[in-house]
């Protein structure tokens, strides 16, 4: 028997933002499969952020088509939130409240147990010290909280801003199951890690000043490609 068809995760066709009169992203055309992983790269100020908050419907395009998981945004932005996650530069989490507090506050948003908090408390190893409030804890592991909250009620596609950042490595084998390529959820990853990030991709999309700059599938990116950008 065939294998099935991808389906179609992401269809994106002349997206443009703005503040004010700056730029924030202009003309960006591009589509992702169900599963497949799409890597970020550019300096700061690029335009990384801005279109992760987009693609997670926070922010309204400007101009041009979005499709996410086959609803359009932002019109149909009620209809992806429940199967989107977003792990952000900042972790969208409650500093005076415990890390099972932060959890389970987000669970009823979502409509899960909190057998579902207990057990990605575990998957992250924070379950010991998860009464604790999160000013107590460490920045790697408020980084690990904010992977639970991201995945706690199992999203389809995963916007992931600088995932790693904070985690030493035996903390960034951790969430792999979670967030990682064998997690097999669809992806789209913001990075500065020329190395660590190509290897996570299936596509890459450059940008500079809000512009695509490179878009090729990994397969076609040499990592000087992606140091350009910086330079």
């Amino acid at each position: 028997m065939p294998a099935a068809a991808l389906q179609g995760a992401l269809e994106i066709d002349g997206l443009a933002r703005h503040y004010g009169e700056r730029e924030a992203l202009t003309g960006i055309s591009l589509s992702l499969q169900e599963g497949q992983t799409l890597v970020v790269f550019g300096p700061n100020g690029a335009g990384k952020t801005t279109l992760l908050r987009v693609l997670a419907g926070l922010l309204r395009p400007h101009a041009g088509s979005v499709l996410v998981l086959g609803a359009s945004l932002p019109e149909e932005a009620w209809a992806v939130r429940g199967r989107v996650g977003l792990l952000a530069h900042e972790p969208l989490l409650y500093r005076e409240l415990t890390a099972r507090e932060n959890l389970r506050f987000h669970a009823r948003l979502h409509g899960v147990g909190d057998v579902r908090v207990e057990e990605v408390l575990e998957a992250v190893a924070i379950s010991a010290r998860g009464g604790e409030p999160l000013r107590t804890l460490s920045r790697g592991m408020v980084q690990r909280v904010a992977v639970a909250r991201a995945v706690l009620h199992e999203p389809e596609l995963l916007l992931l801003d600088e995932p790693y950042a904070n985690l030493d490595p035996a903390a960034v084998e951790l969430v792999g199951p979670l967030i990682g390529a064998g997690s097999g959820r669809t992806r789209v990853i913001c990075s500065h890690d020329p190395r660590g990030g190509l290897a996570e991709a299936d596509t890459v999309l450059g940008l500079r000043a809000g512009r695509p700059a490179l878009l090729k599938s990994a397969s076609a990116v040499d990592s000087s490609e992606i140091t350009g950008l910086y330079r």
